[in-house]
């Protein structure tokens, strides 16, 4: 089985993290961890598998999401998912969407450990990839930190090594997915005890991180941490993380040089008659974030990356705008 860093990870956010985010995000980081968007077991198996499974060979290493909560379906899709090339595969045990909870996976699953450990046996008893499990601190009224090592002890006896925990719980009524990234109070002293409690596990840590000094502090209590929201608004993060956190001293691309770096691979996507520039440009408009000129870059582009048969010209006009205000 491969062995992965979590040393750093950039989280699946849905609608967020397609195939063109990873592979922008790539260019910004060697060594980052990156995740899809969470996709459903019914969306592999009976949707268009090949175009959820799709992405680039550059963009590794990379884990993909399945959300589900049937041990067969889920096995089904952790070999579909091994066989596109993926380096792991991970059970999202922490969505507390309305539209996940009727489908009774996400969240909800924190209520049903052995469930959960058994859809992670399942899982792995087909793969040679790693499985792994991203869930919160706890749900609604069932929050106790014995309820939360019940379900760990469970998870991992099932063959779950690595555990990826938001540091909220989550209330599954009452409150949207926003909120629930928000309202429920941040504990990072739950996940730091339960790296104490399993040292033999990975313990990741997720929720309210924003910078890589943050990252590191809390690297002395755990494993791992994942970031989320902050990476997708300012991804020029991603740039200082091989050097702080990994210690690789390669040089670092410049904001204009990444851009350069982009071209090409937006140059091929436009050759498929499905893609459209603003698909890829979406995913760059926080590229000079904090700097002068961002207002400037952002409104360029979503003015007019939208426009049909535009190319990666958008993208430079808009640099040199920003160049020209500055």
């Amino acid at each position: 089985m491969k062995t992965l860093s979590h040393r750093f990870c950039v989280a699946p956010m849905l609608d967020w993290t397609d195939k063109h985010c990873r592979y922008f995000h790539r260019l910004l980081s060697k060594n980052a961890l990156l995740y899809t968007e969470m996709v459903t077991t019914g969306a592999l198996i009976h949707g268009n598998a090949e175009r959820f499974l799709a992405f680039n060979t550059k963009e590794h290493p990379v884990a993909f999401q399945l959300g589900g909560s049937n041990p067969r379906d889920l096995a089904i899709c952790a070999r579909m998912v091994e066989e596109a090339g993926y380096d792991e595969v991970n059970l999202n045990v922490g969505c507390p969407s309305d539209r996940v909870q009727n489908g009774g996976f996400g969240a909800y699953l924190m209520a049903h450990p052995q469930l959960v450990g058994d859809c992670v046996a399942a899982m792995q008893a087909v793969v040679n990839i790693p499985v792994t499990v991203k869930s919160r601190i706890g749900i609604d009224e069932r929050d106790s930190y014995e309820e939360l090592t019940q379900f760990i002890d469970t998870v991992s006896q099932a063959g779950c090594k690595t555990f990826i925990i938001h540091a909220r719980k989550a209330w599954l009524k009452g409150l949207s997915p926003k909120e629930n990234r928000e309202v429920p109070p941040l504990r990072y002293d739950v996940v730091f005890q339960l790296k104490k409690d399993f040292p033999e596990l990975e313990i990741v840590i997720n929720g309210g991180i924003t910078t890589l000094e943050q990252s590191v502090e809390l690297l002395e209590h755990v494993d791992g941490v994942m970031l989320g929201r902050e990476i997708y608004q300012n991804p020029y993060l991603l740039a200082a993380v091989d050097g702080l956190l990994f210690g690789d001293d390669s040089l670092i691309l410049r904001r204009e040089q990444v851009l350069f770096e982009l071209f090409p691979y937006i140059q091929a996507q436009l050759q498929q008659p499905s893609v459209r520039l603003h698909s890829m440009a979406r995913h760059v408009l926080g590229l000079f974030y904090g700097e002068y000129g961002a207002r400037l870059w952002r409104r360029y582009l979503s003015e007019n990356a939208c426009k049909s048969e535009c190319n990666e010209q958008i993208l430079l006009s808009a640099f040199e705008l920003t160049q020209k205000e500055i």
